[in-house]
């Protein structure tokens, strides 16, 4: 039997993508998902010790551990991540932005949203979970900022921290994030 350099390039391909498909049967998704948080948390509150009071009045917290950004014009990012209450996980949630404007770049970093009452995080939980931005920002490895009007944080009692950025992404863009609800 003889096989086409074509065919062979495909059927490799396939078996990458394959491969890169977790459909969660048998997997510790939650686990790892579980552990990036819990390492998240403990980054977060060593490097900015005011947040462990934050999050201890908070009704909940969304811990996205790992966000890979990019973009050249058009840009998209994506993430999961845990909803906690009480310490304990609660929902596992997936983030895919994508976003247009002038922009070129790369980035990963940890974004946390804190839900400072109940009736926010019920609404977060209730909602289809998209949330828009207008957004000029910048990371680089040394130092990350972000100047963000997001309506998840002007609309509710909702405040958003980005940290650990690293990457070089420059722009001003126009974003659309969407949070949903996985079974990882």
């Amino acid at each position: 039997m003889m096989i086409s350099r074509r065919g062979l390039t495909l059927g490799l391909g396939a078996t990458g993508l394959l491969a890169a498909c977790g459909n969660g049967i048998g997997s510790t998704g939650s686990a790892t998902i579980d552990a990036r948080v819990d390492t998240t948390l403990s980054q977060m509150y060593s490097q900015f010790p005011g947040t462990v009071s934050l999050s201890q009045k908070a009704a909940g917290l969304l811990v996205m551990p790992l966000v890979t950004e990019a973009g050249l014009g058009l840009g998209g990012a994506y993430g999961r991540g845990a909803l906690r209450v009480g310490g304990a996980t609660v929902d596992y949630y997936s983030m895919v932005r994508g976003s247009g404007g002038l922009q070129i770049g790369a980035q990963q970093y940890a974004h946390v949203l804190f839900f400072m009452t109940e009736e926010a995080m019920l609404d977060f939980r209730r909602s289809p979970g998209w949330a828009a931005a207008a957004n000029i920002e910048y990371a680089t490895p040394e130092k990350g900022e972000t100047l963000a009007a997001e309506t998840t944080t002007s609309m509710a009692p909702v405040i958003a921290v980005i940290f650990g950025q690293s990457g070089l992404r420059l722009g001003a863009t126009l974003e659309g994030t969407k949070y949903t609800r996985i079974i990882p």
